[in-house]
């Protein structure tokens, strides 16, 4: 069997030997690095990355910390502790102030989506949508590799504060049972595929035990057919999950992975498309989502193979999103009307079988906001936006303008068309608030 093997900060220096880096690479990711997490495997680096095109690889942009992912203080800052080789606490203790800085957890996902049982918060899950739980084991709050860009970063980073676990299989399947508008729950992490079957198997056996005539699917986050394609062709465990999704399936529910797939090169791999092969068999379907980042994939020559490429293997293209408003944003970001570009002309090179793709999308406080559209009304330039997904389940499909603005890169950066003073979802006398107090 293939044996897995990660990095992490520490091996920074030996892994950077192989892609060649100098030693003044190597001081900036250990800086950044001692901020943001890191972690990649000999898979990646060995089968993804070309060693010719760093630093400007995507796939080396996509896992390796850069320099631009600090603020240049507080870049500074940090460097400046490693090259004197200041102790683990001092460095710890500046990297924390830095993080406090970067809202490590966007959209409200602590305070606004937290569940509750007989008044008590479940830990561990999230429920922002009436239709869809998320659900956080324990087990799967690490990935076999981590996104550069990852919104959720600040579960890697040791704070038990900033992570949402949860080692409660069986208060998921009550709580889905007494919140009969529940239809899909979302496994979700880190990444639930790091797991072992039989771990993960204890998760959701208690939602197929239960009776709930409710609960229509079952979705798995997860970047291991991109990072560590092995988990699906290898070893009885492998096969153990392959059992798993036919058990899903057996019981009358829709077993779906919902898949990470940022650029094509993830998906061109033999072992990948085995990967892809085994589970589609099994019964699962493959969802692709992935945001828009800037330097890995803000081409439209590179989402329409991407999508190309999923179809082809049978998978199902989903959602292209917008870049979160978290971590290392300024470094990825790249502005909506440039998303709304990207997205038309990659949209535009494609079949209608590639077409089930929806975005560029934003996943913000009040909702998933698509960008739909660029036009003039009544004069004014505007955006056309609409909900996907609301808090409040009204808000869904419903259009609203914003204000033409080639810089803006987030919901919360747009102003009202025509005049208004706040959008329908805000509240008038919020407006001149602080944003952490405006958000619904």
């Amino acid at each position: 069997m293939t044996k897995f093997k990660a990095s992490t900060r520490k091996d920074l220096p030996q892994i950077a030997e192989k892609l060649k880096l100098d030693k003044e690479q190597i001081l900036d990711m250990q800086a950044v690095s001692a901020v943001l997490p890191f972690r990649v495997n000999d898979y990646v680096v060995e089968n993804l990355i070309d060693p010719s095109d760093v630093p400007d690889d995507p796939i080396f942009q996509l896992t390796f910390p850069q320099r631009g992912m600090l603020e240049e203080t507080d870049y500074q800052r940090m460097r400046d502790l490693v090259v004197r080789g200041a102790s683990e606490t001092e460095i710890k203790l500046a990297a924390d102030e830095i993080r406090g800085k970067l809202n490590p957890h966007p959209a409200g996902q602590m305070e606004l989506n937290v569940p509750k049982l007989d008044g008590e918060v479940v830990a561990g899950m999230q429920h922002k949508y009436q239709e869809t739980v998320l659900f956080f084991p324990t087990q799967g709050q690490t990935c076999h590799a981590y996104c550069s860009y990852c919104f959720r970063w600040a579960q890697f980073i040791g704070d038990a504060d900033l992570k949402f676990a949860s080692k409660e299989a069986e208060e998921l399947a009550r709580y889905v049972r007494e919140n009969p508008q529940v239809s899909s729950v979302l496994i979700t992490g880190g990444d639930p595929m790091v797991m072992k079957t039989s771990i993960l198997r204890r998760y959701i056996e208690p939602l197929l035990a239960e009776d709930l005539p409710n609960l229509h699917s079952i979705r798995i986050g997860t970047k291991a057919l991109a990072y560590w394609p092995h988990r699906f062709t290898e070893g009885e465990d492998a096969d153990d999950f392959m059992r798993l999704i036919g058990e899903v399936k057996a019981a009358g529910k829709h077993l779906a992975l919902m898949a990470h797939s940022s650029h094509s090169r993830e998906l061109e791999p033999d072992i990948a498309q085995l990967a892809v092969k085994r589970l589609l068999d099994a019964g699962a379907v493959i969802r692709c989502q992935a945001p828009l980042i800037r330097k890995v994939n803000d081409d439209a020559n590179v989402w329409a193979q991407l999508w190309r490429k999923q179809v082809q293997l049978g998978m199902v293209p989903y959602y292209m999103f917008v870049e979160r408003d978290t971590g290392a944003k300024a470094y990825f970001e790249v502005p909506l009307a440039r998303a709304y570009k990207v997205f038309t002309e990659a949209y535009s090179q494609v079949s209608g079988l590639c077409r089930t793709v929806r975005g560029p999308s934003m996943s913000a406080s009040p909702g998933k906001v698509l960008m739909d559209g660029i036009t003039e009304v009544g004069g004014e330039k505007v955006f056309a936006l609409k909900f996907l997904q609301g808090r409040d389940p009204s808000w869904v499909n419903r259009l609203f303008f914003a204000e033409y603005d080639p810089k803006a890169t987030w919901l919360d950066g747009l102003k009202p068309a025509f005049g208004e003073d706040h959008f329908f979802f805000e509240e008038p006398t919020k407006k001149n608030q602080p944003e952490s107090v405006r958000k619904p």
